[in-house]
């Protein structure tokens, strides 16, 4: 933090230009969301949210995507199996996603003014981004990475150039900020250009914006960051690495006790699904406790392991206890993730990127967690049908989504 509709993507070409090419790729108080097969024609979509509005600040780089059948041992030479240049980035990735989804994004960051620069600002134009709050550097070099897939073991690697100058806070005026802010529903950071992030971080707080963090992993100034925050959504290691806790159930019993604004915080695991933890904001008088670890335990076997698609199972609100680190109350939803044919999964580049955003989608159509949780597990699973972040990224009229938004 996983039918057929052709569905019009577009990648940066190797000399920076941007290429269009055609690629081919219920109810909520239950304990268990199940998918409704029904066709879109006999049940139409429900409309856009209204406050679709959502601002972005972070990566927006060029990704240099090499398949390989097997990852290279010290100085070898071998050749890619495919290749494809495209644009890239936590926040570029996770923001496309939000458009395909029908929502407005605004994305803030900073590329130079060379091909790849330009080539990032075209596509993500082109997927519907709002890219006029970008700093574009007259010298220097826009940001790129490359990533090599490993076809045999599904598992990519990823080499990080950072863009040159990087993005200070003086680089965005105060009035633009406020423009970027202006009419927004929700922010969104993913803990990079932080110095820069805190800032507008700090302006949505005093408007009473929400704020969503992805903590992917520890980084300078994310601190700051999650104490403003009120969604997180982290990766497999970030809960422990950031509480110390002796559990991934623990760790997110500490990070709602030690932020007290977020109102949940989710932690995703791949191809086992998430972990999503409620606090209640209403008063409750709850004399019961459950250990937290024993809860998951009791959840996970509620899971029906021959399911496909993903579903969610949660636990009534409770009093919520971790051992040695305090009681909150809550609920606790374990998501299961789409099982992908092995010939279907080709890579997993930018999953979490489309996790994120079909959360921040999620968020803005006010989705309770039974839903939103198999929603962007089935978004993040139909992007690994396809070489890169955004190759395969659904739109919201997929077949394969209706089901999940009706």
């Amino acid at each position: 933090m996983l039918l057929s509709l052709s569905s019009s993507a577009t990648s940066v070409t190797a000399n920076g230009n941007s290429a269009a090419s055609l690629q081919r790729f219920p109810s909520s108080s239950s304990s268990s969301f199940r998918v409704k097969m029904s066709s879109s024609e006999s049940h139409p979509l429900p409309s856009v949210p209204e406050n679709h509005v959502v601002l972005g600040c972070g990566a927006a780089v060029v990704d240099f995507l090499a398949a390989v059948a097997a990852f290279p041992n010290p100085d070898d030479k071998i050749r890619t199996t495919s290749l494809k240049v495209q644009g890239g980035g936590n926040a570029g990735n996770a923001l496309t996603c939000a458009a395909r989804l029908g929502l407005n994004p605004r994305l803030i960051s900073k590329v130079a003014d060379d091909s790849q620069g330009r080539g990032v600002l075209t596509e993500l134009q082109a997927d519907g981004v709002d890219t006029s709050f970008f700093v574009v550097a007259k010298e220097g070099n826009s940001p790129f990475t490359y990533v090599i897939v490993d076809e045999q073991t599904k598992t990519r690697t990823c080499i990080h150039t950072p863009g040159y100058p990087p993005m200070i806070p003086d680089d965005l005026s105060q009035s633009s900020i406020s423009s970027a802010l202006n009419g927004a529903t929700l922010v969104y950071f993913d803990g990079r250009l932080h110095e820069t992030a805190l800032v507008i971080a700090q302006e949505a707080t005093r408007k009473n914006i929400p704020i969503l963090i992805d903590a992917e992993k520890k980084r300078e100034g994310l601190d700051d960051l999650v104490n403003l925050a009120t969604y997180v959504v982290c990766s497999a290691k970030f809960p422990q690495a950031w509480t110390e806790a002796a559990t991934i159930p623990s760790a997110l019993v500490a990070m709602l006790l030690r932020l007290p604004k977020l109102k949940f915080v989710i932690v995703t695991l791949g191809e086992d699904g998430c972990i999503m933890l409620e606090r209640c904001s209403d008063e409750v008088s709850l004399s019961e406790e459950i250990d937290v670890d024993s809860l998951l335990e009791s959840l996970e076997h509620r899971k029906n392991v021959g399911t496909v698609i993903p579903t969610c199972i949660s636990s009534p609100l409770t009093r919520i206890r971790a051992k040695g680190i305090g009681t909150i109350s809550g609920r606790m939803f374990v998501g299961t993730a789409e099982k992908i044919p092995p010939a279907e999964l080709l890579d997993t580049t930018g999953a979490g990127d489309a996790f994120i955003g079909s959360v921040l989608y999620a968020i803005c159509a006010n989705m309770p967690p039974e839903r939103m949780l198999p929603f962007a597990a089935q978004v993040a699973g139909a992007g690994c049908r396809g070489l890169g972040a955004r190759t395969a990224l659904p739109r919201r009229t997929d077949p394969r989504l209706v089901p999940f938004l009706l």
